[in-house]
């Protein structure tokens, strides 16, 4: 008996070991590009530029981030995307709780289908929706010149509206919202309607208390992707001063080659807001997840 239960003891102990490795070399391995982006950050230009492979710079330079600074106004940037990213993510929260009561809380027809066009629709990658969203900026009506049926104009291209519109609903947000709500008992909702609460006013006044760490999580979630968002800012703007951080790095990249000390500066501070919160945000994340039915 006693050879069993150390036996399996040793099992366990091992399983955890090999876990941890296992951890250990993932963790490595994702935070070693991260690392040598700092790294290069603080190098001089002859260490960046030099055959050998350079993990620590001999001395500490912040050319690279003065340069950085003054080649493009990353402080401009920096503020449209903060504002771009908050109106995008209090909105995206605000609706995707809207549509996930709806979808969690409300029996109507056609409910179940049409929550399965929305699961549908998230296997679409979103260079299928780019053209289709761009004619919609395009043509948007009573916007850039356009009349009531979107022509004459340029509608919301380069404008922060073109931005901000097609990003303020997710559809993994609702999926997540759904799942929480369907967890929450109906004795909440049949002792707010006795108490003459109106459907709104359960959804707001007793439902979005009892979702903060749902929406935390989705929140976080909405913001570093929009904080980290190329493509679609890539398309839609052409004036430099709406410009946001991803694309402000390509300042730093010409015809013949990259000036990659200052690039990689830039990249660090910009990388921070979004490390930051996820450090500080993924206990959230966590008990977001495990209360929504999507873990195991």
């Amino acid at each position: 008996m006693k050879n069993q239960l150390s036996s399996r003891f040793l099992s366990v102990q091992a399983r955890k070991i090999a876990i941890y490795v296992l951890l250990i070399v993932v963790a490595i391995q994702l935070g070693l590009p991260f690392f040598y982006m700092v790294s290069t950050a603080f190098k001089s230009r002859e260490e960046i530029f030099s055959g050998d492979m350079v993990w620590f710079p001999s001395s500490l330079h912040l050319d690279n981030f003065i340069t950085a600074f003054n080649s493009a106004p990353f402080g401009r940037y920096i503020l449209n995307t903060i504002f771009v990213a908050v109106v995008i993510t209090l909105t995206t929260l605000f609706l995707c709780a809207m549509a996930g009561y709806a979808f969690g809380r409300i029996s109507f027809p056609g409910r179940e289908v049409l929550f399965v066009m929305l699961i549908l629709a998230m296997s679409l990658p979103g260079e299928v929706t780019l053209i289709p969203r761009f004619l919609i900026a395009k043509n948007f009506p009573l916007a850039g010149g356009n009349d009531i049926f979107g022509r004459g104009g340029i509608g919301l291209i380069d404008s922060y509206g073109g931005l901000i519109l097609p990003n303020l609903m997710r559809i993994y947000g609702v999926f997540l919202l759904r799942q929480f709500f369907r967890t929450l008992p109906n004795e909440l909702e049949d002792a707010a309607r006795i108490d003459g609460a109106s459907e709104f006013g359960i959804f707001w006044r007793v439902m979005m208390p009892l979702s903060k760490t749902a929406l935390i999580t989705l929140g976080i979630f909405t913001f570093t992707a929009q904080w980290d968002e190329f493509i679609w800012p890539l398309v839609i703007l052409n004036d430099s001063n709406k410009f946001v951080v991803q694309l402000g790095l390509s300042v730093f990249y010409s015809e013949h080659q990259v000036d990659w000390g200052p690039l990689m500066a830039a990249s660090t501070i910009i990388s921070l807001p979004a490390i930051f919160i996820f450090i500080f945000g993924q206990k959230y994340i966590v008990k977001g997840i495990a209360t929504t039915g999507l873990k195991g």
